[in-house]
Formats: C-alpha cells, structure tokens, sequence
C-alpha cells in the first residue's frame, strides 16, 4: 500500500509521467496506469473454479463416501487417505491424493453444521457429568463431577463424587439448589441412561422411575438434547471443563469427600465476583435475576438414593452396586430392599431397618457387622475362633478375661456362654456392657446371666417423685401412713401378741 500511494502520488502530481514511473520502479505500463486510476488496490478477485478432468468423475463418489460416514461409529470413519485408497483401488482413479485430500476439504467445510446463537432466559440451568482425578485420604480416584450452570448469570456449581450413579446424580442436584438457594424452572440434559429409558423423538423421552421422583419433588421442567447433539447444552460443556481447569488445577488432595466438595463449594462462590468474557455486570449481580425466576426450595427434604430388591444368600449376605453386605442371619435366604444413599446402605424388610452399613465404593468388596452373626455363633460355638465376621473386631480386654474364666469353670459350654455376653451388644452399647463385665470379674462372677443381671441394673433409674400439678382431682386424696409397729416388734425379739 506504501508503495501504491507513493507511485500514484508523483504520478498525479505530474512528478513523473506513466513511463518514467514504469522505468523507474520496473513496473508494467498496465500496472502502472491502474495504479493511477485506482485511489487504493482492488479488491482480490477470486478466479472461477477450475475444472477438475481427472477427479470430477469421482466427485459423487467421494460425497457418497463421507454421507456414509455420518451413520459409521465416529472412531471408523474414513480419512482423507483412506478415501484415495478406495477411489484408486475400486475405481481406477488415476490422479493424485492431494486433490483428493482437497475435495474432501472442502465438501467437509460445506456441510458443517452452522449454530444459532440462543437466549437464555433467567431461571434455566444446565446440567451434566464430567471427570476429574483427585486424591482422597491418600488414595487417587477418578472421581465424577457433577456442574450444573445457569447460562444467563454465567454461575457454575460443582461436586465430586467417587462415581457417576442415580445417587450421585440425584445428590448433586440437590446440593446444587441448596447452593443457589432454589430450583431451576428448567433444566437441560443429554441422553444419560440415569435419566432416560428410551428416546421416542428428537426431544420427548421414556424417562426413568428415579429421575421421575426427583423431577416431582423439585418440580422442574426437563429438556433432553438430541442424540449426539451436545452443543445443544454447550453452556455446561464448556462449564465442565472451566471447573476441571480452574478448580481442579493441581490434582486436589483432602481427607474427605465432603472435605472435597467444600473446597470445591467455596472455588464456585469465590467466581461469583468474576465479570465474564463479553458482560457488562459480575455474576453474583446477574444472579439475583435467576433467583427472582427460580421455583423456592421444598419444605420436606430430598432422599438421594437408589433401591434395588436383593435375595440374601447362606453367608447372610446381600449385594448392593457389586458389593456384599451383612444382615442378621435370621434373613438368609429372604428377599429384602436394599437403599443405597450416598454414605449409606440400608437393607428394609417390610418398612423396618434390619442392617446399615457405610457405602462403600469399590467392588467386590465385602461388609460384615460382627452382631450379625452372634445369633448364629451361639448355636455353633466352635466357629467363635474361625468367624471371618468376627475377624478384627476389637473388644475392650475386660471380654477375654471373662471368657477366659467361663472356659475355666465349664470348658464344655464356656464359649457358649461367652456368646451369650456378646449378644448383649445387640442391644446395649459397648461401654455398657463393659462396665457390666468388670464389675462381674470384679465380683468373680462367672454366669452369663449374672452379667445380664448387672447390665440392667446399672440402668435402672429410681422411681421419681409423683408430682400433683395439674392433677387437681388427687389433691384432696389422703393416704395414711402405714403401721410399722409389728416390724418394731419383730426386730425388738419380743415376737407380736395376737
């Protein structure tokens, strides 16, 4: 443009006429006379296409190839190379694989598919599961993280959990509205099977028993996304990979979950003050509109939990998400319900707990409560030893003693009766039943219904005084003290006259 400028310039000017400006700058006359007739260069001019001899016979055929393509699994789809290959091999193609490569280019870019920027009204929100390593008491999980956003404030809410499941998705709604202080009017998802048992359109789906009670209890609206359209939620898309960067960048370390999720908690208030990319006003001002629109918080809380029917087997074992765990042994081989929570496993029988054990995440790992099996224990006592149930649990000192001494003084039902001692467990707490069984070794006790004995004792209370307030019908009831004059006689020796 310098150079334009300055040839034009001298030239109008009359500083040079048009031939001594192509002499003196090595131009052509046409060039130089449509510098002078130009105030600036043209704009370039794109030639016509140039027709294709060689490969326009195959064009339909390479077109044909890459529409195919769409119905193909997306890790078997032809490359540029492999289309030249067929091309050369099945049809005799004889020209070069870089006009092929081009074509391919170039068809490609004309069926890309070109997106509507979307308004997000206040009160909608986005929602889906992404991946993050993390480190947990010292041992490294691939945890699930759960982001749900609000596109017109740009808020994002994260958590992590040690697997993506109908637990986890359920509680992290749940802490996402209580995060936000109130539930989304509508919420956009993808086609995950905790949420959806059939598609039957592009947007109207069969949806599962779970995702149904959590749709009722909040009372949010749901939108699906199109099959392997994601950028349908691309808010979220992004959302999760923003939290992965900035919230989990180094890998996060804690003793705990909810440890974790704290810190992550506190890492999505703190962007609140953050003014996004291409807005005029922070988040945590743009977020007082979304709240304006949410529906409120329900009175009653949400359970987050899955519930399956489980058939405990001869070890008294039922298995929850690939793991076994205990029950009393008077439920083998009985059908009960199991209910998975995020931090517990509950096994009912008609409405009544029978077990709870802590969650546990892995598989096939296996749960024992020693109490479970004590029932059983007593009716086989030389298994007392062997129990794997029993393997580990640790009793204050004061129960060896004991059993030591029962063993000692009836070596034939000793253990049997040591078995009875334990079973108290079943329904008194440990230090309880510890001070029964010192206070027993204290008092050289061997008897299992001795210690029994004591245990009731030492929680036995007094009778209280009758208080008459607000029992003003006893007030005039008078009860005269007794005679104790015979028990005088009895203790005087001189015996009662008659």
């Amino acid at each position: 443009m310098e150079l334009w400028s300055e040839i034009r310039r001298r030239v109008v000017t009359g500083e040079l006429s048009l031939r001594q400006a192509c002499s003196e700058y090595g131009l052509n006359f046409r060039t130089v006379r449509k510098i002078v007739r130009h105030p600036e260069p043209p704009p370039f001019r794109a030639p016509a296409p140039r027709a294709k001899p060689v490969l326009g016979p195959f064009l339909a055929i390479v077109q044909q190839i890459i529409d195919d393509d769409q119905h193909a699994p997306a890790k078997q789809r032809h490359t540029a190379r492999r289309i030249y290959e067929r091309l050369r091999d099945e049809h005799n193609y004889l020209g070069c694989a870089s006009i092929v490569r081009e074509a391919v280019r170039l068809y490609k870019q004309s069926q890309a598919e070109v997106f509507v920027p979307l308004l997000h009204p206040p009160g909608q929100a986005q929602c889906d599961f992404g991946r993050a390593d993390v480190i947990v008491a010292g041992l490294r999980h691939k945890a699930a993280l759960f982001v749900l956003t609000l596109p017109q404030s740009n808020a994002r809410f994260g958590c992590l959990f040690p697997r993506e499941c109908t637990e986890s998705f359920h509680e992290g709604h749940a802490r996402a509205f209580a995060f936000f202080g109130g539930v989304p009017t509508r919420i956009s998802y993808d086609n995950s099977k905790i949420a959806v048992v059939k598609l039957i359109g592009p947007h109207e789906r069969r949806l599962t028993r779970e995702f149904l009670r959590l749709q009722g209890h909040f009372a949010f609206d749901a939108f699906f996304c199109r099959a392997r359209k994601s950028q349908e939620k691309g808010h979220v898309e992004n959302g999760v990979g923003y939290v992965r960067r900035n919230f989990l960048v180094p890998v996060p370390e804690a003793d705990s979950w909810d440890d974790l999720n704290a810190q992550l908690a506190t890492a999505c208030r703190r962007e609140f003050e953050r003014t996004g990319q291409g807005r005029d006003r922070a988040t945590v001002q743009l977020l007082t509109a979304d709240r304006a629109a949410f529906l409120p918080l329900p009175a009653e809380p949400f359970e987050a939990r899955r519930i399956e029917p489980v058939t405990i087997n001869s070890l008294s074992l039922g298995r929850f998400d690939g793991n076994d765990y205990s029950v009393p042994t008077a439920f083998a081989y009985q059908a009960l319900t199991a209910t998975g929570t995020i931090d517990r496993v509950r096994f009912h029988r008609r409405g009544a707990v029978v077990a709870e054990h802590v969650r546990c995440w892995g598989k096939g790992q296996v749960r024992f409560e020693p109490l479970h099996y004590l029932a059983l224990l007593e009716r086989k006592p030389g298994a007392l030893d062997y129990a794997r149930p029993l393997a580990g649990w640790s009793l204050p000192g004061a129960f060896a003693t004991l059993r030591r001494r029962l063993e000692e003084v009836d070596p034939k039902r000793g253990t049997r009766h040591y078995i009875r001692v334990l079973r108290l467990l079943e329904s008194h707490d440990l230090a309880a039943v510890t001070a029964a069984v010192e206070r027993a070794l204290a008092l050289a006790v061997t008897d299992a219904d001795a210690v029994r004995l004591l245990l009731e004792r030492a929680q036995e209370r007094p009778a209280a005084g009758f208080d008459l307030r607000g029992r003003p019908q006893l007030s005039a009831v008078s009860v005269p003290p007794p005679d104790l004059t015979a028990y005088s006689a009895l203790t005087s020796g001189k015996g009662v006259k008659r």
